[in-house]
């Protein structure tokens, strides 16, 4: 008799774990500034935007990895509010490459069962690629693999503000009492109220700053700064990255550690 297809998957996400690594203690939900991409091309004495090409690479990686892993969810931070006041030809090469990215993976994320989510304003993005995002959003989200959520223009204190605008109209039309107003109702507020809050933050080429991203979500976030650019993240500086995690003591707070095991 075959077993039942959540064994076979468990049994799989055991034996793909990484030697030196707990399976039973990996991040359910990881964030990720996927910075150096500039930099990594002018070292290569390359333009720009072949940075930004390899980074796509680097992103698609991960994104395997965290599914072959077993992690249920992956934030990135693919283009902020403050990302439009870079030179105008990168921010249209960066467009452009979005949407050839969605077209020509959304067949691939179908087949490993990716559901895919794009946060942040997305009526400022081309018309196109608007289309092209609605399109793989409903087209996946059925899916029930890995959790890939993609920030796009967004800026996490735009993300506040808008929260807290919705829950004034509804307490200005009477719809909601503002004393019962708690930290459950302003998070079902934000672009990220269907999941759960990242319990890891990777950074590449280290900076030390979390620039504007999840402000809410990473309040009590493990935070990772590794110098690797982002288009040389790969499986051996993931790894370092979750071994790190797996040594920390997480209290939230609190005096006692509390239990990792996920």
């Amino acid at each position: 008799m075959n077993q039942p297809t959540s064994i076979n998957n468990e049994q799989s996400r055991l034996s793909a774990c990484p030697i030196g690594l707990d399976p039973h203690r990996m991040p359910r939900h990881i964030a990720v500034i996927m910075d150096g991409n500039g930099r990594w091309a002018k070292a290569k004495g390359l333009p720009r935007v072949m940075g930004h090409r390899a980074g796509v690479e680097a992103l698609k990686r991960t994104l395997r990895l965290c599914s072959d892993w077993g992690i249920k969810a992956l934030t990135v931070y693919a283009f902020s509010t403050e990302n439009w006041t870079r030179p105008g030809d990168e921010v249209k090469f960066l467009m452009a490459l979005f949407e050839r990215v969605l077209q020509r993976e959304l067949e691939a994320l179908q087949e490993e069962q990716v559901r895919i989510k794009f946060l942040g304003d997305l009526e400022a993005l081309p018309a196109r690629l608007q289309v092209l995002i609605a399109e793989a959003t409903e087209s996946t989200a059925l899916n029930t693999g890995i959790h890939f959520n993609v920030c796009t223009n967004y800026g996490g204190r735009r993300e506040l503000v808008l929260a807290a605008q919705k829950l004034a109209e509804r307490s200005a039309i009477g719809e909601l009492d503002p004393a019962l107003i708690d930290e459950n109702l302003f998070a079902a507020e934000l672009f990220t109220a269907s999941e759960e809050d990242p319990d890891l933050l990777i950074r590449t080429s280290g900076e030390m700053r979390v620039s504007n991203f999840l402000l809410w979500q990473l309040a009590y976030a493990e935070i990772y700064i590794c110098d690797v650019l982002w288009p040389d993240f790969d499986a051996t500086a993931f790894r370092e990255a979750l071994a790190d995690f797996q040594s920390r003591c997480r209290r939230f707070g609190g005096l006692d550690p509390v239990p990792t095991d996920f």
